[in-house]
């Protein structure tokens, strides 16, 4: 089992950064692919950026190089910094982290982020 814990939200103007931060623990040596995922009101909950193991990171194409991924060595701490942002990117944002084995996915309980025009 591996427990994520998201903080960093709130509330931001637009043209605004956050920097998100999760808190891993539980089984670290599982753990692989880890990435953030978010949620805004009446829609599904969509990639937003990942990073591997080797470290390569994944972006979705909204981000338009507005957001940063990073992640600790020891894999018990990641981030998202987020600049440049837009009323649309109000969503609530959750942590997620892959079983290396298994290919299980734990979650974080979310942290709203909420952009104002």
């Amino acid at each position: 089992q591996v427990q994520l814990v998201e903080s960093g939200g709130g509330l931001v103007q637009a043209g605004g950064s956050l920097r998100l931060s999760c808190a891993a623990s539980g089984s670290i040596g599982s753990v692989g692919r880890m990435g953030w995922y978010r949620q805004a009101p009446g829609g599904q909950r969509e990639l937003v950026a990942t990073v591997r193991s080797d470290g390569n990171s994944n972006y979705a194409d909204f981000v338009q190089g507005r957001f940063t991924i990073s992640r600790n060595n020891a894999k018990t701490a990641l981030y998202l910094q987020m600049k440049s942002l837009k009323p649309e990117d109000t969503a609530v944002y959750y942590c997620n982290a892959r079983n290396k084995f298994t290919l299980i996915n734990y979650w974080g309980q979310g942290t709203q982020v909420t952009v104002s025009s």
